[in-house]
């Protein structure tokens, strides 16, 4: 595989979920991206000065939308959870702009913005039963066919 040489102009570095991430102006794209460090194979250090990028920029490009997938939401995803889960669903923090809310029957109902549906869809999976996709259809249909296709293993 032939490594893709970006320029970029590194502005933090971000620990999540036991990974580190720098976020960068990439000056391939004009734009903020997060690149997993465990992905960069070379570094130069070029003699140019670093675009720099506000703290609110970077922020907004980021951290808009669920997990490490940065960009601005393309949704809302509306999740419920069974009353099994609900106790423990209720207490986390998805994403800092999330809303939930306790129903009479127990279940637990989480929005939350995403612009990327893959992390989602993994953390989702792991819910097994215990968590229906109401909304967005498209994300609901996702989440339907790899069910199925995880099924379909098993016969």
């Amino acid at each position: 595989m032939h490594p893709i040489g970006r320029e970029v102009s590194p502005q933090r570095l971000l620990h999540y979920r036991d990974n580190w991430y720098l976020d960068a102006w990439c000056h391939l794209r004009e734009d903020v991206r997060s690149f997993s460090t465990d992905a960069i194979a070379q570094i130069k250090v070029l003699d140019a000065a670093a675009h720099d990028v506000p703290d609110d920029d970077i922020n907004t490009a980021v951290d808009a939308g669920y997990g490490i997938f940065g960009g601005a939401p393309k949704g809302w995803a509306t999740l419920k959870f069974t009353p099994e889960r609900a106790r423990w669903v209720a207490r986390e923090n998805w994403h800092p702009h999330q809303r939930g809310s306790t129903r009479a029957d127990g279940s637990y109902v989480l929005e939350i913005p995403y612009s990327d549906e893959r992390e989602l869809m993994g953390d989702l999976l792991r819910f097994g039963a215990d968590v229906e996709v109401m909304a967005p259809p498209d994300l609901r249909n996702r989440i339907k066919r790899a069910v199925h296709e995880a099924l379909g293993r098993y016969v």
